[in-house]
């Protein structure tokens, strides 16, 4: 497109030639010819390179706010779910943002255990990362 738009503007660079106009007036035009060239290219330039790439999106959320002292436990939820009681301990050290080596540590447990324990409980809560069984647990009201 770029050497196209060249060859145009030489071709009407040329045609001007033979009619006297480029004899009288040849260096002003050539600099003036020049000048809008690169001056378009420029501002073509300019606004492809400071057009935003990543469209902003805002998305409007629900956000729950959990109260501690008034937290009461869901038993008929805990036993639907069928949580074991190292389960329930693992998802509430989730909750309070440990990673599996801090849990391992905390609970005397090896890695894998704890690992182990995670995805079970990923499959019981029907979620695929943490902050999705942390949340889920708040929502159902078995975890602070």
């Amino acid at each position: 497109m770029y050497g196209g738009s060249l060859a145009v503007l030489l071709f009407l660079m040329k045609w001007l030639e033979y009619r006297f106009v480029l004899i009288a007036h040849a260096f002003e035009i050539y600099i003036g010819a020049i000048a809008i060239v690169f001056t378009s290219l420029g501002i073509w330039l300019a606004l492809k390179l400071s057009s935003p790439k990543v469209k902003t999106i805002q998305v409007e959320k629900e956000v729950y706010i959990y109260t501690a002292d008034k937290f009461v436990l869901n038993e008929a939820i805990l036993a639907q779910l069928n949580l074991s009681k190292r389960e329930m301990e693992v998802l509430q050290l989730m909750a309070d943002g440990l990673s599996n080596q801090e849990i391992a540590a905390r609970l005397f447990l090896s890695l894998n255990t704890v690992k182990t324990h995670s995805s079970r409980l990923f499959e019981k809560l029907e979620v695929e990362r943490r902050t999705q069984a942390v949340d889920k647990g708040k929502k159902l009201g078995i975890i602070t």
